[in-house]
């Protein structure tokens, strides 16, 4: 299963079926891949048990954004709804099934960092050249871009944001005379150079917030709130778009006019909210946050769902961190301390897509369902080969859950209302 899922995943994100010569012949590679991927997994015996609670989470997540269609009018828009999200899903289950072993995580996040870094190449050839390979120029007085759903550059910063802390981690294991450090900690910078060439203030942010939280777990929060405001003060003096970083500049106040259309949406609709993919059908501009579209369209029921899911994943590699390091079995001990190292790459991971999305609408889009569930199944890998660790529930959290979820509205209906004042 893992060699059709490593070749659908090198699909999704190198996009060659969308290269001028291969669109033309019109083959369904992406879909093709898919499915061989699933039926290997049918047919094969690595078949896990659907336990985690990002299955479930996922899958009603779905539904509710079926019925939300319903609710507004469209009953023909939960089928299509439905096959939108049938990708996800699907992905979701082979990511999390396969990452239940080791070296598949290490496989799918081998693969992500150097997809990242081909588009890395490209973007460079865009800048050299003005246009890459793929006939797509440069944007916006010189940011790169790409195809397909990397075409905005800051979709494409957040493939580089995500797989930075894969590259420092898979150079940080060393070996082969450290050769294989060298490489990786190149490919780690050619992927941060591609993130200045995005000029996306969102993943400029996301860096900051990484190193932040990496700070913070490792040398305690006053040392990472210090060096975080001396990097934010760098930042700001790069030239490049977060010196534009104010919330009265034009492009930041249609963003937050957009989350207040958004959370107007909500409290029009608070249960159901206005339908998956109806935001635009009320307000010109897209949410241009992830949590506020969620919210705006699915209501509170969905986003509680989705939020439970997304803070589920956060909470995996957590618990790993927090876990008793001290073992008696020295080989116990080097294997638990791999395990921790995953943790902390995920979990960077994590927050590195969360802070870019927390400026885009990517609820939906199928990069974060990739890296939901190579948490996921990393996870449940930790649970087998580790007895004792916790298991999650969402019949037992549904209600913490809920209390999260209408407190975070809430704060996000503040944010809004303090950043109109700023602007003003």
């Amino acid at each position: 299963m893992i060699l059709f899922l490593l070749t659908w995943l090198g699909l999704v994100l190198i996009r060659p079926q969308e290269y001028p010569a291969l669109a033309d012949m019109g083959l369904p590679l992406l879909p093709i891949a898919m499915l061989a991927a699933l039926a290997a997994w049918m047919l094969g015996n690595q078949r896990r048990p659907l336990t985690q609670p990002t299955y479930l989470l996922l899958a009603a997540f779905v539904v509710v954004g079926m019925l939300s269609m319903v609710a507004n009018g469209w009953v023909g828009g939960a089928r299509i709804r439905f096959f939108q999200f049938l990708p996800a899903l699907i992905t979701l289950l082979l990511v999390t099934q396969a990452c239940h072993l080791p070296r598949n995580c290490l496989r799918i996040m081998w693969m992500i960092a150097l997809c990242a870094v081909v588009l890395t190449i490209h973007g460079i050839e865009q800048v050299k050249l003005g246009q890459g390979w793929t006939g797509m120029p440069t944007v916006q007085d010189g940011r790169i871009q790409y195809v397909g759903i990397f075409s905005d550059p800051n979709d494409l910063a957040m493939l580089f944001i995500i797989a930075i802390p894969m590259a420092l981690f898979m150079g940080a294991r060393g070996g082969a005379l450290g050769l294989r450090r060298l490489f990786w900690w190149g490919v780690a910078g050619l992927l941060l150079y591609g993130v200045y060439l995005t000029d996306s203030r969102g993943a400029f942010l996301a860096m900051l917030a990484m190193a932040g939280v990496w700070l913070w777990l490792r040398r305690g929060l006053l040392v990472a709130g210090s060096l975080g405001a001396i990097g934010l003060a760098g930042m700001m003096m790069l030239p490049t778009r977060m010196q534009e970083l104010d919330a009265g500049e034009s492009s930041a106040y249609g963003r937050i006019e957009a989350w207040y259309d958004g959370i107007q949406m909500f409290i029009a609709n608070p249960v159901l909210g206005v339908g998956v993919g109806n935001f635009t059908s009320h307000t010109l501009l897209t949410a241009h946050n992830s949590f506020v579209l969620v919210l705006a369209e699915t209501g509170i029921i969905g986003y509680t769902i989705w939020l439970a899911m997304v803070g589920y994943c956060f909470l995996m590699p957590i618990i790993v961190l927090r876990q008793p390091a001290g073992m008696d079995d020295p080989d116990h001990q080097a294997l638990w301390t791999e395990e921790r190292k995953v943790a902390m790459t995920l979990l960077i991971a994590m927050v590195g897509f969360f802070a870019c999305a927390f400026f885009l609408s990517r609820s939906y889009v199928i990069l974060l369902y990739i890296l939901l569930g190579l948490v996921t199944g990393w996870y449940g890998g930790v649970q087998e080969r580790w007895s004792g660790m916790p298991v999650l529930s969402v019949r037992r959290d549904w209600f913490k859950w809920s209390v999260v979820a209408l407190c975070s509205a809430v704060g996000l209906w503040l944010v809004v209302k303090v950043l109109f004042v700023m602007a003003g």
